[in-house]
């Protein structure tokens, strides 16, 4: 089958918990938190869930791995978190995470930023992969980034990622 045949089987609607990582952010401040639920909404996609969790190791790991053991969580999107700060714990948390790492998603996401921002892209340590059979996709905190990560990478392949991890007998 081509990624064409792919895509046009691909879920009308997919499920999403959407995490934001800060120390600092509130539901009132969390512009990039809002964005990426805002755009899964436009796409029809639900958010079943959406949490602001601090940026420590265990935090997200067990804020995750709640959400993997959630029949009604197809996809975990996470923002914050994704630099080189000491601060900045996502990656390590989620390294222990991911039984299949999707290693193009932060190589093509620095490629785009770098076409945005410049040299600073390298410093981002977004990254994808696969764990209990849903999809989770890590993105930097900042709103440009969301956008750019959501608009170009995710909503283009969403469907077709779901497709590939559940086939048809699950197509909502």
């Amino acid at each position: 089958m081509s990624v064409t045949e792919h895509k046009k089987k691909g879920h009308l609607s997919v499920r999403a918990a959407v995490i934001t990582l800060s120390d600092t952010r509130s539901t009132e401040t969390d512009t990039s938190g809002r964005r990426i639920r805002n755009l899964l909404q436009e796409e029809e996609h639900q958010v079943v869930s959406y949490a602001i969790i601090k940026d420590e190791p265990h935090h997200i790991k067990s804020a995750v791995m709640k959400l993997l053991h959630m029949p009604q969580v197809d996809v975990i999107i996470t923002n914050g978190g994704t630099g080189i700060a000491p601060r900045d714990t996502t990656f390590e948390a989620m390294q222990g995470l991911l039984e299949k790492e999707i290693a193009g998603f932060g190589e093509i996401f620095r490629m785009l930023s770098y076409e945005e921002i410049g040299a600073s892209a390298m410093l981002t340590r977004a990254t994808a992969g696969i764990a209990k059979g849903k999809a989770i996709f890590c993105l930097p905190g900042s709103t440009g980034a969301v956008e750019l990560g959501i608009k170009k990478l995710v909503l283009p392949e969403l469907g077709h990622v779901m497709f590939l991890l559940r086939g048809e007998r699950h197509a909502h």
